[in-house]
């Protein structure tokens, strides 16, 4: 089970390149339900997520480097590029700060991830996170391969 909440960054930290990062890339094969390749840095998966916002279903499997780009070849749409900073939080919980490139270029989200709905609910962010679009579908990335 996937539970996050996403907003839109007012501003980005000051030490940014001080905090790990990924460089992600994923495509899209299906968004209802949404069945999505990854490249992780060096690593490979497949995810399946159930429909919803907040709370869904998700399955991660693992793929080698020729399924990825075998897979890739039949996706629909645009393939997302960005970059994920892995920013701590006082409260414990870590930031996700994806900074879009490619198509997407300037576009900037953060997402928590919870252990527990009520976590999820109780949450209070950072006043830098901004506006809260954690059930706006526009704001998930499946929704952006289509546009």
């Amino acid at each position: 089970m996937e539970i996050e909440r996403k907003y839109l960054p007012l501003d980005l930290p000051a030490n940014l390149n001080d905090y790990k990062c990924h460089k992600i890339e994923q495509a899209y094969l299906n968004t209802a339900p949404v069945v999505r390749i990854r490249k992780q840095d060096d690593e490979y998966f497949l995810t399946y997520k159930g429909g919803g916002m907040m709370a869904r279903e998700e399955y991660n499997l693992p793929l080698n480097e020729k399924s990825y780009y075998h897979l890739r070849e039949k996706a629909d749409g645009n393939i997302i590029t960005k970059t994920r900073f892995l920013i701590p939080l006082e409260d414990g919980h870590t930031a996700e700060l994806d900074i879009f490139e490619g198509k997407f270029a300037g576009m900037l989200l953060v997402e928590v991830e919870f252990s527990s709905i009520e976590d999820a609910n109780s949450f209070v962010p950072p006043k830098w996170f901004g506006k809260d679009v954690t059930n706006d579908g526009h704001y998930h990335n499946s929704y952006l391969s289509k546009i």
